[in-house]
């Protein structure tokens, strides 16, 4: 982890979604509400990022979510509010 990122307490979290994924809507929606930033990846239209996604997770579903390394396949509220410290 680089000194910013520890001095800011922010982590790197990149949401793997498709546009018309419901769950990933509520993620995207949870997380902006909570002030969280995310890189947003639509792997219905990035084959090399949809098999990235696929190689960390295992998984072919959406979302994938990576928090600083920590893979959580599906809307999992409360391991993402654990994760990223929400209340």
């Amino acid at each position: 982890m680089d000194d910013e990122k520890k001095k800011s307490g922010k982590k790197k979290v990149i949401v793997y979604s498709t546009p018309g994924c419901p769950y990933c809507v509520m993620e995207k929606t949870f997380l902006k509400q909570n002030n969280i930033q995310f890189e947003y990846i639509d792997v219905a239209a990035d084959q090399k990022k949809a098999q990235e996604m696929i190689d960390k997770s295992g998984q072919m579903g959406v979302p994938v979510t990576d928090i600083d390394g920590e893979i959580i396949v599906g809307f999992d509220k409360e391991k993402i509010k654990k994760l990223l410290d929400i209340k």
